[in-house]
């Protein structure tokens, strides 16, 4: 058992080594490796997620805007083009970071990467495409966002915690209006050379390095927006909604680097048992009633973190229940065993480890790391929850539970609890 877990070891610290940080010709920095798998991806990663706008909705409108025309193709030639490939384009919008992604067949690395260098360096943005496909789209996935009580819930904790910068919504509202003018005016300030990771697998770095030298020779060296330091504020608030599950999320916000300490937390509290059909031996496992649920949330950002507790049930009783479980079992963190510790130290670094073998989670944890420094490190990662024991453990929750709360509540808010009544 412990030459199986040896070897896991040493293999995931060999694939983690084998990107490199450079900064090639185009003042690009670049992250690739190349495990000789059949397909390959390349996604170019932005610091322009809702935190940056200066327009509330239109990090959410660019996002949409991926892969429409450009002076090269038109979004018709990039769809028809991209299908004979048998590629596949997407793109994803956080609150920090934008990411356009190309995932295709080994070999055909010189179309998408140019595709993606197009969008960057030579969109139109026409009037008609944002009337007739960027905007439906984007009412569309705020819509059924809103109407996801889970989402909404996060999506408010964010208001409440971090107000402006953080606090910015990644979906916008049907009261946004967002032209043209103002979209090429964003994608003008975030789309530039010091404000670009570009993450490749299944390719090498020399091959990708060569292309980025070919296609982004004309792109500004624009560094990332403005943005203000992050300040945690709390605060409750309650939303009645009449579909979905009823609905709480207890958060607790911090400031700084992310915390390998509230990453372990995560993992001693969540209920998600390593066996299927098992309850599992989290604290709050055995005192949720049946039909109800609570989520361990770590949200961690560049200059913040949001952790919190999302409970679900079906009524507003079921998720008292559960409310009041995984508050006790927040504040008696306090008291673990140096056996817990290390279970949840274990849970904490498999889930770090796996998220690197994801591709588009690898990209993500990849290119944050590429743009905050060179001397960021994701081996450090594992390495800082390694060293988290029940001392740090205990500290950070004892810091967190003094700072007020944020509380949100979406469902019938005339039954569901408040913040008091959960112990908070």
């Amino acid at each position: 058992m412990l030459a199986v877990r040896a070897s896991a070891a040493r293999s995931a610290s060999r694939l983690t080594r084998n990107f490199a940080t450079v900064v090639d010709a185009a003042g690009v920095k670049v992250a690739a490796v190349d495990n000789g798998e059949p397909t390959s991806s390349v996604t170019f990663l932005f610091k322009a997620g809702s935190r940056f706008e200066n327009k509330p909705g239109v990090a959410h409108a660019l996002q949409n805007f991926a892969y429409k025309s450009t002076t090269k193709r038109s979004a018709l030639a990039t769809v028809r083009e991209a299908e004979l490939y048998g590629g596949v384009l997407s793109s994803s919008l956080s609150r920090e970071y934008l990411a356009l992604t190309a995932e295709f067949l080994r070999g055909d690395e010189p179309y998408f990467v140019d595709v993606l260098s197009s969008f960057v360096t030579d969109a139109k943005f026409t009037r008609h495409e944002l009337q007739e496909y960027v905007a439906p789209v984007c009412a569309a996935e705020s819509t059924v966002a809103a109407s996801n009580p889970a989402t909404r819930a996060l999506e408010l904790a964010h208001a409440i915690a971090f107000r402006n910068g953080l606090g910015a919504s990644i979906f916008a509202s049907e009261h946004s209006h967002v032209d043209v003018e103002t979209i090429k005016a964003y994608a003008s300030s975030v789309f530039g050379k010091s404000n670009l990771a570009v993450i490749g697998t299944g390719i090498s770095q020399d091959a990708l390095t060569k292309l980025l030298e070919k296609s982004l020779g004309s792109l500004s060296a624009n560094a990332a927006p403005p943005s203000s330091p992050t300040s945690y504020f709390g605060g409750e608030t309650r939303v009645d909604a009449h579909s979905g599950p009823q609905t709480v999320f207890i958060g607790f916000g911090t400031t700084g680097a992310p915390s390998a300490e509230l990453a372990v937390l995560a993992a001693h509290l969540s209920p998600q048992p390593s066996v299927k059909w098992s309850e599992g031996l989290s604290p709050i496992a055995a005192s949720i009633p049946k039909g109800a649920s609570v989520q361990a949330i770590y949200l961690p950002y560049s200059d913040a973190s949001l952790f919190g507790l999302l409970v679900q049930g079906a009524t507003a009783e079921e998720v008292k229940i559960a409310g009041k479980a995984a508050v006790s079992a927040l504040k008696e963190v306090g008291n673990i065993k140096a056996e817990d510790v290390k279970k949840a130290v274990a849970k904490a670094k498999f889930s770090a480890a796996s998220t690197l073998d994801g591709r588009s989670s690898l990209a993500s944890v990849l290119g944050s790391k590429l743009l905050s420094g060179p001397s960021a490190s994701v081996e450090g990662i594992i390495s800082s929850i390694e060293k988290v024991d029940a001392s740090a453990l205990s500290s950070a929750v004892s810091s967190l539970i003094k700072a007020k709360p944020t509380y949100v509540t979406v469902g019938d808010i005339k039954s569901l609890p408040y913040a008091d009544e959960l112990g908070l």
